[in-house]
């Protein structure tokens, strides 16, 4: 009889898929290594099984315990996959952006799961990993998987992710092509192939808003920016990012990931989610640099059954603007200056000194400067008004901000379309841009000219 002792056995050792009509007029091989064949749908079945089982190792996983993690989900569901097998239970902490279908599946596998808004920063205590560590303090017996810092991540991938590829490309790999979120398959992956050839060029995709590429090219930590893809990208720096592994980063929207993505499917019948759109928009830009010799692995994430009511429903993608590409949104905006190199939003707080404001005004040569708290607007400095004043009383010029900030920007929504813009920097120097309930961009009658909109 022919038969797996388990249905973990299966995780692992999945295939390698050749595109044949993507990547129509480029030169190189391209292979989908097709993580989603694992039995948990994503490549996070590999560390969902390592972390339960170096846990139960090393005794900090023991019979009758808990497993808690924070989680976008797939690694949740890798989790809850071992754990029903070995007997264990399951308590996930997800934010509100992760799809209705990965909080389905993991509910299906018996697990508790815990939903909180996305809108916190790292610091604050209702930050989904911080009430997951608050839960492991709390429930007796239990194990904190922690997939960001958790060694056995980027440890399994070295073991089993980089071997197999290896090994199905005869050793001839050029590029390796990843996301980063944990960090654990792109620099356990990258490790290994660098062991065996410090040639293989190793490529990451971050979404547009998290901070990976900004700190791999400046060492600089920014404050990440709302995007939708799901799974990928962080506002902090996970400890097993290692940055030494990766050679560059590209830096995907949100439309051309799905675009992407449903593209794959649609064409090579490959059905996945935004991530790996991402990671196939990257694919594709370094395959046009690349010649007939070279071979190209990409890692397919996990299968796009998981957003069938987002990416993958028409109605979502129109409702979030992402569907038509014609449609000229204040997102696109923001996105074409962000993909240009232009920095974050310069703001200041309202504690911040007048002296202070004076000289980011001199620095920057902004006229209009937001005052904003946390990531919403409560006024703005602007520059005539302020010089006024402190001709009238030069006392002022140790005032803090609260005290001669005038009212906020305009704030619009991201989806506001330019026509719209246009009307209100008829009346405003510029307007800030608000996503998700954030403000992440500044929008001034330059911009508009500068990237050539329609008038």
């Amino acid at each position: 009889m022919e038969f797996s002792n388990n249905i973990l056995d299966q995780i692992g050792n999945t295939p390698l898929i050749k595109l044949n009509k993507v990547n129509k007029g480029l030169k190189p091989l391209i292979f989908a290594k097709l993580e989603s064949a694992n039995p948990g749908g994503s490549v996070k079945d590999r560390i969902g099984l390592a972390m339960i089982e170096d846990a139960e190792k090393r005794g900090e996983l023991k019979p009758g315990g808990t497993i808690i993690e924070a989680t976008s989900g797939n690694t949740g569901i890798g989790l809850a996959l071992t754990a029903a097998v070995k007997g264990y239970k399951c308590i996930f902490v997800v934010t509100d952006k992760v799809s209705q279908e990965k909080i389905n599946y993991l509910k299906a596998l018996g697990a508790e799961v815990i939903v909180v808004s996305r809108f916190v920063d790292p610091e604050d205590p209702e930050y989904y990993v911080n009430v997951a560590k608050r839960l492991h303090k709390e429930i007796p017996n239990s194990f904190f998987a922690y997939q960001y810092s958790n060694p056995s991540n980027p440890e399994m991938h070295y073991r089993t992710t980089g071997p197999e590829i290896w090994r199905q490309t005869d050793g001839k790999i050029t590029h390796f092509i990843s996301s980063i979120g944990t960090g654990g398959t792109i620099s356990g992956t990258g490790r290994f192939l660098k062991e065996k050839n410090p040639d293989i060029q190793i490529i990451a995709a971050d979404p547009l808003g998290s901070i990976f590429k900004h700190y791999k090219e400046t060492g600089e930590l920014i404050k990440g920016t709302p995007y939708l893809v799901e799974g990928i990208g962080q506002d902090c720096l996970p400890a097993n990012v290692h940055f030494q592994y990766i050679d560059k980063i590209y830096n995907i929207s949100d439309k051309e990931s799905f675009a992407a993505a449903r593209r794959l499917t649609k064409e090579e019948g490959i059905f996945c989610g935004g991530s790996t759109g991402s990671i196939l928009v990257a694919t594709l830009e370094v395959a046009k640099h690349c010649n007939e010799n070279d071979v190209i692995v990409f890692i397919v994430c996990d299968t796009g059954e998981r957003y069938l009511s987002k990416m993958h429903n028409e109605e979502w993608l129109r409702q979030n603007r992402m569907l038509d590409p014609e449609i000229r949104t204040l997102r696109d905006l923001s996105d074409i200056k962000k993909q240009k190199g232009y920095e974050e939003i310069v703001s200041v707080k309202e504690i911040d000194s007048i002296k202070d404001v004076l000289e980011l005004i001199s620095k920057t040569g902004y006229s209009n400067i937001p005052v904003l708290k946390g990531r919403q607007s409560i006024g703005c400095i602007k520059e005539n008004k302020l010089l006024t004043k402190l001709v009238e009383d030069p006392t002022l010029y140790n005032a803090k901000v609260k005290d001669l900030m005038e009212e906020s920007l305009p704030v619009l929504d991201a989806k506001t379309e330019i026509s719209e813009v246009k009307n209100y920097l008829k009346e405003n120097p510029a307007i800030l841009v608000s996503d998700f309930g954030l403000v992440t961009d500044i929008i001034t009658r330059y911009d508009l000219i500068n990237f050539n909109f329609e008038q």
